[in-house]
């Protein structure tokens, strides 16, 4: 059996955002086989047994090697894939950076790493991303 397809998956992202108002975004490796060349949010899966918190706490340290605080969760969203015939749960929350430098620490899978104004993120950003800024422009003005 297939988390996402088979049964509902729990995913996690983290917005993070910095004094600027600006959003730390990664862009997805040419290789990867879901939607390559988007920008995206860092984040994951939730591992079984792992609460939310925790799990995005871990996936921001794993791909950028940053230590995050939770500020606040975002609207949680219906991550629907057609196309992949999937299904998750996707959890966001908005965060800062409390340690570190980020940094791309899986460089197969992500191409560049880079912050933007929320006014301004690209045209191939990821729908789930989308939707945590825009709920990020009501809540940071």
């Amino acid at each position: 059996m297939q988390i996402g397809k088979d049964f509902i998956g729990v995913s996690c992202g983290a917005q993070i955002i910095n004094e600027k108002k600006q959003i730390l975004l990664m862009k997805r490796s040419k290789k990867c086989k879901n939607k390559p060349g988007y920008w995206m949010n860092a984040g994951g899966k939730v591992e079984f047994f792992e609460k939310i918190e925790n799990a995005v706490k871990r996936e921001v340290m794993e791909e950028l090697g940053v230590k995050i605080k939770i500020l606040k969760l975002l609207p949680v969203l219906d991550d629907i894939k057609t196309a992949e015939k999937q299904h998750w749960i996707a959890p966001q929350f908005l965060c800062k950076i409390t340690k570190g430098a980020p940094r791309n620490k899986e460089p197969e899978k992500c191409e560049e790493i880079k912050w933007f104004n929320l006014e301004k993120i690209p045209k191939k950003t990821t729908k789930t991303t989308k939707n945590g800024v825009r709920e990020i422009k009501k809540i940071v003005k």
